[in-house]
């Protein structure tokens, strides 16, 4: 289904989260592992965490209304455990981070924003994205 524009901004800040997990794989085990870790983590504040607090705090709600408690705790729940793994670093945290992201990705482009479009009426998602 063609993104709404309303979602659009979010849905294209996902490239971003699939070029930090690519770049945390990419790293992950070799000399520069502790450096790319660093920019990552960095780049996660200022790039993540606001997409991760837009979702939370208006997408996520207008979903609650309309009874996807399941969508709504799942996201919730990547969310947490990704900000767990920035937090803790190291090696194990640093792959899992990769693969956990792309699959939160992949879960909201395909499941999470396709629910939002079906289930919330235009306006309000346009309320909740402007």
């Amino acid at each position: 289904m063609k993104r709404c524009a309303a979602l659009r901004t979010l849905s294209n800040e996902h490239h971003h989260g699939l070029v930090l997990a690519k770049r945390a794989q990419k790293a992950a085990g070799t000399d520069a592992a502790g450096k790319v870790w660093r920019q990552i983590q960095a780049r996660f504040a200022a790039e993540m965490e606001p997409h991760f607090q837009a979702e939370e705090m208006g997408l996520l709600p207008a979903l609650e209304r309309v009874g996807e408690t399941e969508l709504v705790r799942r996201t919730h729940a990547d969310h947490a455990e990704l900000r767990r793994m920035m937090r803790e670093g190291g090696m194990q945290a640093m792959f899992g981070f990769a693969e956990l992201l792309i699959q939160h990705i992949r879960f909201e482009e395909r499941e999470l924003f396709e629910t939002a479009q079906q289930k919330i009426p235009a306006a309000e998602l346009d309320a909740l994205t402007n």
